[in-house]
Formats: structure tokens, sequence, C-alpha cells
């Protein structure tokens, strides 16, 4: 293989499966760019908290040595939950937060911070912010390609590490991502201790939850006094503009949400009267339960490229889990398309357990918020254990960040 100091490697997507990859192999001394569609850092609000598991995200973070950063962020007391009835908001399920580090020790860190450590752990010009991907294709020997600003560039290895609607994708897959039927109307609260001081004591410190007959409604507590709220639904993927409502118009929607909502004790409704935000519409896709792929030299997939699935608190831990193996994958083998084959040979097996979990969740949910999500998480801990077999390899200690 060509010296890995020399290796011309793209990662497409500066989400944080593509910037752990990154990481992970500048950790190796292999250089990598990362082409990000987005013209800053800072272009969008990069989403709430994410749980990070101990066999998957932890593990990714630790492999590519910035687990202390991250544990300097988390906040343990994230992971507390509280199950309400939806009619009479009575408590009737409640995870207390553990610091117990056992496998079920699953800290809370907003997905911006995540991203913010992943990104200053670079070298300088790492990602090319701006550079948005229109496809890739196969070379004999690597991979083209195609930039929106209608230029190209070759690389030995073309990583698709760019989300949901991939670029990438095409050039090893033809599956799309199909609508599932439902959809989350998300929004948020700001300064919540002095502006809602009421809504932020009944939140609480981690995620207040309601659930029945296939609806939701949560509110999550993040870093900086900030809640974000959700509230699931099944609709058509564009309700709101066949029910003629701008997603800006507060009360509007609200509205609507108390049809969707009967019977639901009006104070569920009542934590998106004050939002800060309007509304966001998102409806959810998944790739078919074990999407796979014939290995073609050049291009790979990591995170929701590559297994896009409900968002049950997954997809995140994968992604990061994808970038370290994937990077060490490279480092560890001495021909490239041969590390790249060990990689999917672990990366697919794995991200099919997960879905297949995913749909039985789907399919086990009671009407009422009642479950032990604890147990729920350690089901899935072991499963993506058992799905990780050794091909990959792990180097022998933790990284050193620099």
């Amino acid at each position: 293989m060509t010296s890995p100091r020399d290796l011309r490697i793209a990662i497409v997507g500066a989400g944080v499966g593509g910037l752990a990859c990154a990481r992970g192999l500048q950790a190796h001394g292999i250089p990598a760019a990362v082409f990000e569609r987005e013209v800053s850092r800072d272009a969008r609000w990069q989403g709430g908290m994410l749980d990070l598991h101990v066999p998957t995200g932890q593990a990714a973070l630790r492999a590519v040595g910035l687990f202390e950063r991250f544990a300097a962020l988390a906040r343990a007391q994230g992971q507390e939950l509280r199950g309400l009835d939806p009619f009479t908001a009575t408590l009737v399920h409640h995870e207390r937060p553990t610091d117990s580090r056992d496998e079920s020790y699953a800290p809370e860190i907003d997905r911006g911070q995540l991203r913010g450590l992943l990104l200053d752990s670079l070298s300088s010009g790492t990602v090319r912010w701006g550079h948005g991907v229109d496809g890739a294709d196969p070379l004999d020997g690597g991979a083209r390609l195609r930039f929106a600003d209608g230029t190209t560039a070759d690389f030995d290895l073309v990583i698709g590490a760019d989300g949901a609607w991939s670029r990438v994708r095409p050039a090893v897959s033809d599956a799309i991502p199909r609508y599932t039927g439902s959809t989350i109307v998300e929004a948020f609260l700001d300064d919540v201790d002095v502006r809602h001081p009421d809504l932020a004591r009944w939140v609480g410190p981690g995620t207040l939850a309601a659930r029945a007959d296939g609806k939701m409604i949560s509110a999550q507590r993040n870093s900086g006094a900030h809640i974000r709220l959700y509230a699931a639904f099944d609709a058509p993927a564009d309700w709101h503009v066949t029910a003629g409502l701008d997603l800006g118009d507060t009360e509007a929607v609200c509205d609507y949400l108390r049809g969707v909502f009967t019977g639901w004790d009006a104070r569920f409704l009542d934590l998106f009267r004050g939002n800060d935000s309007g509304f966001v519409n998102r409806p959810l896709h998944v790739l078919p339960a074990g999407h796979t792929w014939d290995h073609v030299p050049g291009i790979t997939l990591l995170g929701d490229a590559a297994h896009l699935m409900p968002p049950f608190g997954i997809g995140a831990n994968l992604a990061l889990i994808d970038g370290s193996d994937l990077a060490t994958a490279i480092a560890t083998h001495s021909d490239l398309d041969r590390a790249v084959a060990a990689y999917e040979e672990v990366m697919l097996p794995r991200s099919a357990a997960a879905a297949q979990a995913c749909a039985e969740l789907m399919d086990n949910l009671s009407a009422n918020f009642t479950g032990d999500v604890d147990s729920v998480r350690r089901d899935l801990n072991d499963r993506m254990r058992r799905a990780r077999p050794g091909p990959v390899g792990r180097v022998s200690s933790e990284m050193t960040a620099p």
C-alpha cells in the first residue's frame, strides 16, 4: 500500500462520525480532508443532547484519545428520565441518573459541544467549509469526487459521512430513505431558569416524557439553561402544508397540536406555548433494516449514510464507532482496500443488529410510557458488543490527545 502519510483520503460531511474518523486517522499520522457543504462550524444549530453508550460512542472517543475531554463536558444528571401519564401528568416511571460507570452509564452531551470537541482536535485546515459534494465515482484504484461548483478531485478513498441524504451513497447502493409515517415537531426554550422557572423545575435536569397511542411529547434539558421540546405523531410528511400552517406561528401550531393530543393534560402543550423558536418539522426517514452493499474499492460509508434508523439514541453512537473503527482499520492494515473491507465486515453486521433492535423497540413500546428504558439500553449495548467481532483490530492502549 502507499505509505499511510501519502494516502489521499476524503471524508464527505463534518458530522460527528466523519470528524471522529478524521481525528482517528490524524492521531495515527494519516492525513485526511473533510469536505463540508456548510460554510462554517456555526452555520446552524447542531441538535440536542446525545447519550453516549459504553461499547459504541464512549469506546470511539477512547480510541481517538478524546474520552477525558468528553467526560469533562458530559452531564451525568442528564440521564434522568421521568415518564408521566399523558392524561394526568402523574409519574409512572423514573430512571435516576447514575455515575456508576457500568455498562448502563450513558452521560449526555450537547451534539454541538461534541462536534466542537472533535473539530478542535483536528489539524488546522482539515475541514474545507463551503465545499458541497454532488457525487462520487469509483476509479481504478480510488474514487473521484464531484463538487457542487463543477470541479472534481481524485482520492485513494472517499468516505461518505454525509448523512441521511448522502450524495456518496449512490456510488455503492441504490437504497433511498423512506418516510416512516411519523414526524417530530421540535421547538426550544432558552434561559429557562429565569424566563420559564416553573417549566424548568417540571422538566428537571434530564428528560420528561409522555407517550400514548403512538404519540409522544418530551422535553429535554440541555446545557446552558436550554430545553428542547419534541412532539411526535403520525402524519403525512408535509402535514403543515396541507393544514395551511406557518410553523413560525406558535399559536396556530399549538392549536393544531391540541387536536392531535386530544385529552392530554394541558401542561404538556403549555411547554410549547412560550417557545423561543417557532417550530421545525422533522419527518422520520429510515434506510432498509440491514442495509448493505457489495464492496466497492475506493468508496465506503459511515453513520446515517450507511444505516439511517429511528431516533432511539443509537445513530450518533454508531457514527462515532464507525468513524473510529474505520480509522483504526486503515492504520493497522497494510492494504487500504483490505482495511476498508475489514471495516465493512464489522460495521454492516453491527448496524444490522442495531436496526433490528430499533424495529423491535418500535413494535414493543407500550401505549403509555412505562417501559424500562435502562433495560432497553442494556439490550442495545449487548447487541452492539455481540455484533462487533475483531477483524478491524484495536490499538492496545488509549491514544493521548495532543
